[in-house]
């Protein structure tokens, strides 16, 4: 049952690295934000590559063409969907734009199938209109009149770009053709490194000030960079320990965190209608998940 353990891990990181990034996001450019993630979590993943290692007689593995491309993608659609995150916040509040996020799982049931050749049960299909319902809601506030068409596009890409990493991750681990562990080690290393540099060299062209604002929040940086790698670590040791429907299912517990940590920490109100939102992306995650 170690997988739990991890599991649980993971869902208590990524909901403290989401509320982390929130609070930053009143005092960095939504760029600086997004880099804090990535900045410093290289070192992190290096170290648990080798602690894999150091246990291991596998060799090391070939990174063909293929691989670098795919890597490179689901590098770029992270980096996309950290930022819309970032904005989320803007919109909305912490609780909400987290849990507009969580139609990640609802996305890849669709995506998935058009494109990686997954079968989406009617179960699946449930789940994908609850899922719409509850984007529905949490995008409406106190009013039908006041829906927010921007909120909801800005939840839906952010989750489409959330499934493809993952649904593109989990492509270049099988690449790798090596034991899964050790492979989602890889994967995780090269993507941090890619993103890095990638969203490094962007901001030091075009945004050269938000360096400033990242050094002058520079224990900020910190802790969501060690906090958010250690949660993909915990996320791919789960997963190669059980299978991911599993993982994912108990996962959905981080809806729970966030609504607690939003309301206790950050402050912000949280309404019944959002609550009721946020608890249908659960149960439509969760649907998908399992279908």
């Amino acid at each position: 049952m170690s997988w739990v353990l991890f599991t649980l891990g993971a869902v208590i990181m990524q909901t403290v690295r989401n509320a982390l990034q929130s609070k930053l996001s009143s005092s960095v450019n939504t760029s600086g934000v997004t880099l804090s993630r990535f900045i410093l979590a290289p070192p992190i993943a290096l170290v648990y590559l080798l602690i894999l290692y150091s246990s291991s007689t596998s060799k090391l593995p070939q990174f063909t063409g293929s691989f670098i491309a795919v890597i490179l993608c689901a590098s770029l659609l992270q980096i996309a969907a950290t930022s819309l995150m970032v904005i989320l916040f803007k919109q909305k509040n912490f609780a909400i734009g987290a849990g507009l996020a969580k139609s990640e799982a609802l996305v890849a049931g669709v995506v998935g199938m058009l494109f990686f050749g997954s079968y989406l049960t009617p179960l699946g299909w449930a789940g994908i209109v609850i899922g719409g319902v509850a984007v529905f809601v949490l995008s409406s506030g106190n009013r039908l009149q006041g829906i927010s068409l921007k909120t909801m596009l800005l939840g839906l890409a952010c989750g489409t770009c959330f499934a493809l990493t993952s649904l593109l991750v989990r492509e270049a681990s099988h690449i790798l053709n090596i034991q899964h562990t050790l492979a989602a080690a890889w994967v995780l290393l090269w993507v941090l490194c890619v993103q890095a540099a990638a969203l490094s060299g962007y901001i030091t062209l075009t945004k050269p000030f938000v360096f400033k604002q990242l050094i002058s929040a520079r224990k900020q940086v910190l802790a969501i960079s060690t906090v958010s790698c250690l949660g993909s670590i915990c996320w791919f040791t789960a997963m190669a320990l059980q299978h991911v429907a599993l993982v994912k299912t108990l996962g959905q517990l981080e809806v729970l965190l966030t609504l607690v940590l939003s309301h206790y920490w950050l402050k912000n109100a949280v309404t019944k209608r959002e609550i009721i939102g946020l608890l249908l992306i659960g149960v439509a995650a969760i649907m998908v998940m399992w279908a």
